[in-house]
């Protein structure tokens, strides 16, 4: 193999991008050996400490791509945390987002000592609080529960090193905008920033002008969307027929996992009850359940154990 052949292919894995050993032991537990391609475009310019605009979907490896720099960069600072003030701060629109990124922390920072902790509404405060005054090196939160946390004096954002906004297009859908830029305001000067977004609208690019220095910007087609591998159809039925055609539909053995949307909270409930009564093993997901039900519902069903899952959007 030539001299070119050879690097080339020492750079399509994750050997090549300079990470430190204990992140490599960690890609491999997990059995990466590959970089996707917003990884291999994402992590080195990070690895240098630059600003980072990335317009990319979920599903295309993005969380790896800004968490192994994150990990490097404070494993070479290693020292320990201190009490409510963490080192790097991840905002996400939502509960369940945020806590997928925080288990990806401990993922990939596996064997090193580093903290990380996940913050957000619908959960008890008291424990987030006790941790933050233990210290942790990096907070993962959403928006609202951050600023709740800021005000009540149980957090300071002097000492972030790295902030970074995922899925900063949500955050625009879900009213979080004005928060962001209240926590932005008390975030030091010289930081790293880092913003991911599904798509680029004018007030998503106009907060990353206001937010990141000199930005390397890359972007990423998704590998192949949900869509595209759909068939879509669409029913048309009376308001009363609905239940019983959706009993029909599921009558068919071959639908083995299906995910219902509802409008509200209590259809969810309703349409779940009813399917639990013609004997089809379901459960709800919906903003009024606890953040342990939803977890537990979301498990069964990835699981299998339930096979229609009814949500609210």
């Amino acid at each position: 193999m030539s001299l070119l052949k050879k690097e080339q292919h020492h750079m399509t894995d994750f050997t090549g991008l300079k990470l430190a050993q204990p992140l490599l032991r960690a890609i491999a537990d997990e059995g990466y050996t590959t970089p996707t391609p917003i990884q291999l475009k994402s992590i080195p310019p990070l690895l240098e400490g630059r600003d980072l605009l990335g317009v990319a979907q979920t599903g295309t490896g993005k969380t790896a791509s800004f968490a192994l720099p994150l990990l490097h960069r404070l494993s070479s600072n290693g020292s320990k945390p201190e009490s409510r003030k963490p080192r790097a701060l991840i905002l996400a629109p939502t509960r369940e987002l945020a806590g997928q990124i925080n288990d990806s922390f401990r993922s990939y920072g596996r064997h090193m000592h580093l903290r990380s902790t996940v913050v957000f509404g619908g959960a008890s405060i008291r424990p987030q609080i006790k941790t933050l005054a233990q210290g942790v090196h990096i907070l993962v939160a959403t928006p609202g529960r951050l600023i709740d946390l800021m005000n009540q004096g149980h957090l300071r954002l002097d000492d972030v090193e790295v902030f970074i906004l995922d899925e900063a297009d949500r955050m625009l859908d879900m009213g979080f905008i004005p928060d962001v830029k209240k926590i932005a305001a008390k975030l030091p000067v010289n930081r790293q920033t880092v913003l991911f977004s599904a798509t680029m609208p004018k007030t998503i690019q106009g907060l990353a002008d206001g937010l990141l220095k000199d930005p390397v910007q890359v972007e990423v087609a998704p590998a192949a969307t949900t869509v595209d591998k759909i068939e879509q159809r669409v029913l048309f039925v009376a308001k009363d027929n609905k239940r019983s055609l959706l009993g029909e539909l599921m009558s068919d053995a071959e639908i083995a996992r299906v995910l219902i949307f509802t409008r509200t909270k209590h259809g969810a409930d309703r349409v779940a009850k009813h399917l639990h009564q013609s004997g089809i093993l379901s459960d709800a997901i919906h903003g009024n359940k606890s953040q342990n039900a939803r977890q537990r519902a979301l498990n069964s069903f990835r699981s299998g154990k339930v096979r229609a899952l009814v949500a609210t959007d």
